[in-house]
């Protein structure tokens, strides 16, 4: 089982990209030829839109010109009904199927590429239903489908048809060449080979098996467009982007509220239950050793070294309940220091390897300290591992350098975010300063966790 924390649909297009450009198996090429072809299929559903509106553009351009010029009378200019239906229903229909183009692509997107785009939060001020119906007809994102759906259809044509004519084609006439070429030898007629078309099928046997060759190598460069031009227009257009972002902030600000109150309460349990009570039996002890000094001071010493010992068990208590919280060494010498101190606390054998060529920002260490701490907490609780693996180091980037932190450990694996094992909380802490969280855990193969932090967060 895999689970993957992260913005779904750049997550899912970097998966896709990174596929695409990794070695790649005949059963791969087949499939990204069979969706080239279906691309190729669905054009004419992609490209009906501006097919509608082609063909009532001119005629709604010549009614109304005709009209204003006086060329025809308006009694003249035919049923007014057609009129509506060329400026409000073609249009309506195209707009429509524009969207079904952009649905069909995004279920396409998803089942091969496994691209999933979050849902797009309500509007905080529910609209009546005629604004909505008009927006879902004649809105900014009906013709932003509509022009998406042109461009999906016009790529899809010139893909598909480069895919059909190489590969289709090329293997079609070079076994048909060979056929041919057999059954003229098996007649005893080979004919002149100075002849064109005596010569033609055996070229074809030559290109052909080169147009193939050619049809699988561009097939990767054809989806990588495809990929890429759903990634600008249909699932990353800027109005899409803060869509997504919306709705990431609205659940994510709802799990921080509530596990802050969660920490909250269990730091005043565990105040109440344990560092206050002890604290009271160190009070209750003194009082006893005063009382006592003048009368019985051997007991009084005795009394001064247990409230001394029930002290230092206060301190212990108070550092566990502080655990998770920002530490003075990670302020002072920064994750180099405080990684060994969160391994130390684990049960499990922890390896702690920190390259870094300086310190982040720190946020960005507090950030990667919390995601070590309960990265840790889980593999003793959940993972049954019998090792784990703490690395922190800096990655360059072209857009700023990241802070990258792997636990790795060698448990039952199978990690769940549904489960109560706190991913949830740590894509929050991650995903607030714009970081990416990742988690890959096939069940009996262990968990990799791996987070990407801005440097500069």
């Amino acid at each position: 089982m895999t689970g993957t924390l992260a913005t779904t649909a750049t997550a899912g297009l970097s998966a896709a990209r990174a596929a695409a450009r990794a070695p790649r198996s005949w059963t791969d090429r087949l499939v990204g030829l069979l969706h080239l072809l279906t691309t190729l299929a669905l054009s004419v559903v992609y490209l009906a839109p501006v097919g509608l509106l082609v063909f009532v553009m001119p005629w709604v351009s010549v009614w109304l010109v005709g009209g204003a010029s006086g060329v025809f009378l308006p009694q003249d200019r035919g049923d007014p009904w057609l009129l509506a239906a060329g400026l409000v229903l073609l249009p309506a229909a195209a707009t429509l199927l524009a969207r079904l183009s952009c649905r069909i692509q995004r279920s396409r997107l998803e089942s091969v590429f496994g691209i999933v785009e979050t849902r797009a939060p309500d509007p905080a001020e529910p609209e009546s239903a005629p604004v909505r119906v008009l927006n879902l007809l004649y809105g900014r994102d009906a013709w932003a489908a509509v022009l998406y759906s042109t461009v999906a259809g016009v790529q899809g044509v010139l893909a598909g048809a480069v895919t059909v004519v190489l590969v289709v084609y090329g293997a079609a006439a070079a076994i048909g060449s060979v056929l041919g070429v057999a059954y003229a030898l098996a007649a005893g007629a080979p004919g002149d080979l100075s002849d064109p078309m005596v010569l033609a099928p055996f070229v074809l046997i030559l290109v052909g098996p080169l147009g193939v060759v050619a049809g699988v190598r561009l097939e990767p460069v054809f989806v990588r467009l495809e990929v890429e031009v759903s990634r600008r227009m249909l699932l990353d257009a800027p109005e899409q982007r803060i869509r997504r972002r919306l709705a990431q902030v609205q659940d994510s600000r709802l799990r921080m509220v509530d596990a802050a109150e969660e920490e909250r309460r269990r730091i005043e349990r565990d105040l109440h239950d344990g560092a206050q009570q002890r604290l009271l039996a160190v009070t209750m002890t003194l009082t006893r050793a005063r009382a006592r000094f003048d009368r019985d001071p051997e007991q009084a010493r005795d009394l001064l070294d247990q409230a001394r010992a029930e002290a230092k068990e206060v301190m212990a208590e108070l550092r566990d309940v502080s655990r998770g919280l920002h530490p003075r060494v990670l302020t002072d010498h920064g994750l180099e220091a405080a990684l060994p101190v969160a391994a130390g606390r684990c049960p499990v054998p922890v390896r702690v390897d920190v390259d870094l060529d300086g310190r982040p920002s720190a946020r960005a260490e507090g950030v990667a300290y919390y995601v070590a701490c309960e990265a840790l907490t889980n593999v003793a609780k959940h993972a049954a591992a019998g090792s784990v693996t703490v690395r922190a180091e800096r990655v360059a980037r072209r857009r700023g350098d990241l802070l990258r932190l792997t636990v790795r450990d060698d448990g039952a694996g199978g990690a769940d975010p549904d489960a109560g094992t706190g991913l949830y909380g740590l894509w929050d802490r991650v995903n607030a300063v714009d970081g990416t969280l990742d988690v890959h855990s096939p069940a009996d193969e262990g968990t990799l966790l791996t987070a990407d932090i801005p440097w500069r967060a």
